[in-house]
C-alpha cells in the first residue's frame, strides 16, 4: 500500500495519475485534508483517507496498512517543519517501510530561504530511524510559466536572477519520478538531486518567450528588493512575493542549476524543456 500526502494539491495529483500506470488503484492512498474536494481521485478507484498536518491524530488512522509513504512537502511556510514531523511520527509509530520526502534541490547546501526548512525535516527523518529516500525536486518550470502573459502583454519579463541557469523541468516530470522510487526496491537511504536536463537563463526564457508570443520580449533584471516590492504591487502574498525574489537572487548564484541528468534517467526520458511547455501558455 502506498499513500500520498497533499494528494489533491498540483503535485499530489500528478504522482498518483503516474502511480496507477504502475501499481493497481486499490494499493494507492490519498491522503487529504479535505474529504469534498478530492472526490474525483475516488473516481480513480483510490483509497481516500483524511490526514491533516495540524491534527496529528488523523494519522494515526490514516496510515493504517500504509508500507510506504510520499510526503509532499506542505506549502505553510513557517510552520510546515512542524507539520512534517507530525507524519514522521506517525509514519515511525505505524512502521512504514519508506517514506520518500519532496525536498529541494541540493538542500544541504543550497542558499534558497525556503531550503532551511528541508534541512530541518531531512534532518529529523535521519534521528527518526525511519527507512527512507529523498526526492530533492529542483525548480518548477510552471515557476515562471505564470509570468508569461504579463512579460507577453508588458514586452518584458522582470526578475533577479542575472546570468544564473535555471534547470528547470514541469511538474509531471518530478511526479513521473516519485511514482517510479515508490514502486521500485532498494529505495532506502538513497538521495535523488532532481533537474531538466536543459538550462537556461531568464534572458534566454525571455527569447524564447518573444519566439513563441511573436512579439519582443526582453528580461530586465531588478534588485532583488525591488523585484519583491514590484511583485507585491501586482498582488502576490507578502510572503510568497519574499521567497521568489530570494529564490531568483539564489538562482543568479547556481542554487537553480544541475546538471547530473538523475531526473531523465529515473523517468526514462529527457525531461520536457521550457520551450515545449510554453506552447501551452502563450497564446
Amino acid at each position: 500500500m502506498i499513500a500520498i500526502t497533499g494528494a489533491s494539491g498540483q503535485l499530489g495529483r500528478l504522482v498518483i495519475r503516474y502511480l496507477l500506470e504502475r501499481s493497481p488503484a486499490d494499493q494507492v492512498i490519498a491522503l487529504v485534508r479535505d474529504l469534498s474536494k478530492a472526490q474525483d481521485l475516488v473516481e480513480l478507484g483510490v483509497t481516500l483517507r483524511r490526514a491533516d498536518y495540524n491534527e496529528p491524530e488523523t494519522f494515526t488512522g490514516a496510515l493504517k496498512g500504509v508500507d510506504k509513504l510520499l510526503l509532499i512537502s506542505s506549502n505553510e511556510a513557517g510552520i510546515r517543519t512542524t507539520q512534517h514531523r507530525v507524519v514522521i511520527d506517525a509514519a515511525k509509530a505505524a512502521g512504514i517501510t519508506l517514506f520518500a520526502y519532496t525536498s529541494v534541490l541540493h538542500a544541504d547546501i543550497s542558499t534558497l530561504g525556503l531550503a532551511a526548512d528541508h534541512r530541518d525535516t531531512e534532518e529529523a527523518l535521519r534521528a527518526s530511524g525511519v527507512p527512507h529516500v529523498l526526492l530533492r525536486n529542483g525548480w518548477y518550470s510552471e515557476n515562471y510559466l505564470a509570468s508569461v502573459p504579463t512579460a507577453v502583454e508588458n514586452g518584458a519579463l522582470l526578475g533577479s536572477a542575472a546570468n544564473g541557469l535555471i534547470s528547470s523541468a514541469p511538474r509531471a516530470d518530478y511526479a513521473q519520478a516519485a511514482a517510479v522510487v515508490l514502486t521500485t526496491e532498494g529505495q532506502a537511504g538513497r538521495v535523488y538531486e532532481l533537474a531538466g536536463n536543459s538550462s537556461y537563463t531568464l534572458s534566454d526564457l525571455a527569447s524564447m518567450i518573444s519566439q513563441k508570443a511573436g512579439k519582443p520580449v526582453i528580461y530586465q533584471n531588478l534588485p532583488q528588493a525591488e523585484f519583491e516590492a514590484v511583485l507585491i504591487s501586482v498582488g502576490l502574498p507578502a510572503g510568497l512575493a519574499v521567497l521568489l525574489a530570494d529564490s531568483d537572487a539564489a538562482a543568479a548564484q547556481g542554487a537553480l542549476f544541475d546538471e547530473s541528468g538523475v531526473l531523465s534517467g529515473l523517468i526514462g526520458r529527457p525531461s520536457t524543456p521550457i520551450l515545449d511547455s510554453l506552447t501551452d501558455t502563450v497564446q
